[in-house]
């Protein structure tokens, strides 16, 4: 749905966004010094700063995709990547091997993009700060379910193996043809990506 399409803030929402911050203030009154306050409400930049980091919450949680699946569990890690029915184009099978297969039978996959270019370490702050963790499994389940979907963006799930390196799958279109890579990653990311995970 484009944003067009969608409801746009309520009244309702408005007031409740200013009650949750009234509440906050009247709970944490006793702590500031009028004087003080009264100093920090004069600045300007103090609501567009406020306001600023609303934005950036909203913005997160927007630009986020789910779908539903369903993941047979009992697959191997190479079964996972096969059933895509995508071309390999490159599997490490150490990486493969030790690929994180655990989670639930019936799941949500979300996709969410960045403004900046992140390192393995800033994607794994990411999955933290959008309450995800990876699943290789089910972000593949999307790619069997609806193969198009990674062919306007490539789709990326980052994990770490046993010795803490950076791994990942991807899931993209390149020459004509869909495929997939298996392998562990030290480079930066590019923003072009969309990264996915479930809820924790």
């Amino acid at each position: 749905m484009i944003p067009s399409e969608q409801q746009v803030t309520t009244a309702g929402q408005i007031n409740k966004a200013v009650a949750n911050y009234r509440a906050l203030l009247e709970k944490h009154a006793g702590e500031f010094q009028a004087e003080t306050v009264q100093t920090v409400l004069g600045m300007q930049e103090l609501a567009s700063e406020m306001f600023a980091l609303f934005q950036k919450r909203v913005e997160m949680v927007s630009n986020i995709i789910r779908r539903a699946v369903k993941v047979d569990r009992t697959k191997t890690a190479a079964q996972v990547v096969d059933a895509t029915g995508r071309i390999k184009w490159y599997i490490d099978e150490e990486v493969l091997a030790e690929m994180p297969l655990e989670g639930l039978a019936k799941d949500r996959v979300e996709f969410f993009e960045l403004d900046y270019d992140p390192t393995v370490d800033e994607l794994d702050r990411e999955y933290e700060a959008h309450g995800l963790r990876p699943d290789p499994a089910a972000v593949a389940q999307v790619m069997a379910d609806d193969p198009a979907f990674a062919d306007e963006r490539p789709v990326a799930v980052q994990w770490r193996d046993k010795r803490g390196r950076a791994c990942y799958a991807i899931f993209g279109r390149g020459g004509g043809r869909r495929g997939v890579d298996v392998r562990r990653r030290g480079s930066r990311w590019y923003r072009h990506y969309r990264f996915a995970g479930v809820r924790k």
